[in-house]
């Protein structure tokens, strides 16, 4: 459809994947290397910079991969959601991804394990398929990375410094995919449509006592409830630093960018004064 058609070039264009003719910018051709959607690509490429490129390249891998969460049979969801949580992080599901990653690598190497990995993610309600289709992709991914000559941070994963950075790498790809509670009650208010939204089951925010008020979603589901699945809480400030002027021009007025506005006024003398020092 031509409205689809010109959405995407819109979306592009954000991401600063197209010159101003309307061909693919440098930027966006390096972009093209990796079989990925844009935002992913874009994110995967700020990683680089923000010195996070092992851990991001264990997400890229994750949400490309079918969801390594498997549906608990009836009267098993409490022990499913008990298994979960022990890979649960407080930033949110992307980190909680890497922890899931991680752990599943750890079992297919444990020595005393030796063959014992399916057994491992059908006691965590795991899809042993979904993830090793994962390390298949991650690998995939190194290899276009080293290709093009793109530097790979060593891992840092969960030190203070890392988690800002793997945030600030998400926020650099999907500033378009942000969402406020707006209610209090995990009621998610999507800044570009407008739409309203819940968390995902498998969200590790889902049914715990703290609902984040500001959160990056790496996609919005219909079919499934009107729910954003993949979600990690982030700030406002943090918003206001990454996203691009003339997105955030281009919103609908709303409440939520009424907030960020004025976060955005209150920054603006500290990033004028960053960019003279630059």
């Amino acid at each position: 459809a031509p409205e689809s058609l010109m959405q995407a070039l819109e979306d592009l264009d954000y991401l600063a994947a197209l010159d101003n003719d309307g061909n693919l910018s440098e930027f966006g051709i390096i972009m093209s290397e990796f079989p990925l959607d844009p935002q992913l690509s874009k994110s995967l490429l700020a990683s680089c910079e923000f010195e996070c490129v092992d851990e991001m390249l264990t997400i890229a891998a994750m949400v490309t991969a079918p969801s390594c969460f498997l549906q608990a049979p009836p009267g098993t969801e409490e022990i499913a959601g008990t298994r979960w949580r022990r890979f649960s992080h407080p930033a949110g599901d992307h980190c909680t991804l890497i922890n899931v990653f991680n752990a599943f690598k750890a079992a297919t190497a444990s020595p005393t394990q030796p063959g014992n990995t399916e057994k491992w993610c059908r006691d965590h309600f795991l899809s042993c398929s979904a993830l090793s289709m994962a390390g298949v992709i991650r690998a995939e991914l190194v290899e276009i990375m080293k290709h093009i000559e793109l530097p790979i941070s060593p891992p840092d994963f969960g030190s203070e410094e890392n988690l800002l950075s793997i945030k600030k790498a998400l926020l650099s790809g999907y500033f378009m995919h942000i969402a406020r509670d707006v209610d209090g009650s995990g009621n998610y208010l999507m800044l570009t449509h407008k739409q309203v939204a819940q968390l995902h089951p498998f969200s590790s925010y889902y049914n715990t006592r703290r609902i984040p008020e500001w959160v990056l979603f790496h996609e919005f589901s219909i079919s499934e409830g009107n729910s954003i699945r993949v979600v990690s809480e982030i700030s406002p400030q943090l918003f206001a630093e990454l996203v691009p002027q003339y997105y955030f021009s281009n919103l609908p007025p709303s409440e939520s960018k009424d907030i960020l506005q004025e976060v955005i006024n209150h920054l603006a003398p500290v990033s004028a004064t960053k960019e003279e020092q630059k």
